[in-house]
């Protein structure tokens, strides 16, 4: 019989480590101490869908905000699928735009 000529090295899996930058994590603070600011996130959804050019990862990043938002309007349950491991969390946090506002005073 022949022998292999390379030995497979097997691989080992991912870790399941969210990587969360420091805005959103003030984001998401900012969120759990006034609630009422979740509509900035739904405006800025807003303002950004209309837009001509808008790359389509951002475009889908919108949709599954809005998804998130129009299931529940518990902050506890948005934060955690924000920072979910999964598509729609890695999607929500690889554009930080969606948030802007939040963390201004002059949304009171």
């Amino acid at each position: 019989m022949y022998k292999p000529r390379h030995q497979t090295k097997t691989r080992n899996p991912k870790a399941d480590k969210v990587t969360v930058s420091p805005f959103i994590g003030e984001v998401l603070a900012e969120l759990q101490r006034a609630p009422h600011k979740v509509k900035i996130i739904q405006d800025n959804c807003d303002h950004y869908k209309t837009q001509i050019h808008l790359k389509r990862g951002f475009l889908t990043a919108i949709e599954r905000i809005e998804l998130v938002l129009i299931i529940d309007n518990d902050i506890g349950r948005i934060t955690q699928q924000i920072l979910a491991n999964d598509y729609i969390g890695n999607r929500i946090r690889r554009y930080p735009l969606l948030f802007r506002g939040i963390l201004d005073n002059t949304h009171t």
